[in-house]
């Protein structure tokens, strides 16, 4: 009966989210650019792989969510984790959690990008990370995955110099891996589908 349950709930969120008129629905595979306080990072999105991932992060984009947020959590050659916060720590707005679509093919190889969630399959909602190494072990298997849903074209350096950045313990958000010194994500961009 539970299975039954989870399943009805996650056709009713699947629809809720189909609902939702699309970002550049035209487009394949949408570039973002990221400008970083360590220079540019290009992404290409996947939305025939992660349809819903990949406009949930496009609403959060062309609506300026992004602009000016931190990197909050960096693990050398593991992941480089932002969208959530401002650099005050403050937790930004969310829009509804978004399906898990982890089974979708992709990997949580180096220099793609995914989406952060809790412990719970269908928990992400603004977070998102940069792969600073190959993560098997946040691919789906027995358990769901963390959901890739597109991969840097241009600036890997860059993610790798943002990857190198000095972390400690926060005290404020009782954090490890915390940048001592704030790496801003100052803007993002929907580039224009003709380039």
């Amino acid at each position: 009966m539970r299975t039954l349950t989870t399943l009805l709930l996650l056709v009713l969120s699947f629809s809720s989210f189909a609902e939702k008129s699309a970002i550049d629905p035209d487009n394949l595979f949408p570039l973002v650019k990221l400008e970083t306080t360590k220079g540019i990072i290009i992404v290409e999105l996947d939305r025939i792989k992660a349809p819903l991932t990949v406009n949930n992060f496009l609403t959060y984009v062309v609506e300026g969510e992004y602009d000016n947020t931190i990197f909050h959590r960096v693990i050398g050659d593991f992941i480089l984790q932002g969208g959530g916060y401002d650099k005050d720590f403050t937790h930004l707005k969310t829009y509804d959690n978004i399906p898990n679509e982890s089974g979708n093919g992709l990997k949580n190889e180096e220099g793609t990008i995914a989406m952060a969630k809790e412990n719970r399959p269908h928990s992400a909602n603004r977070q998102f990370f940069f792969n600073l190494g190959d993560n098997a072990n946040l691919d789906p298997g027995r358990k769901w995955g963390y959901t890739v849903f597109g991969n840097i074209v241009e600036g890997m350096e860059v993610m790798h110099e943002l990857g190198k950045v000095q972390t400690s313990y926060s005290d404020v958000m009782g954090w490890d891996d915390v940048p001592v010194e704030p790496i801003l994500l100052i803007k993002a961009t929907l580039l224009p589908s003709d380039l």
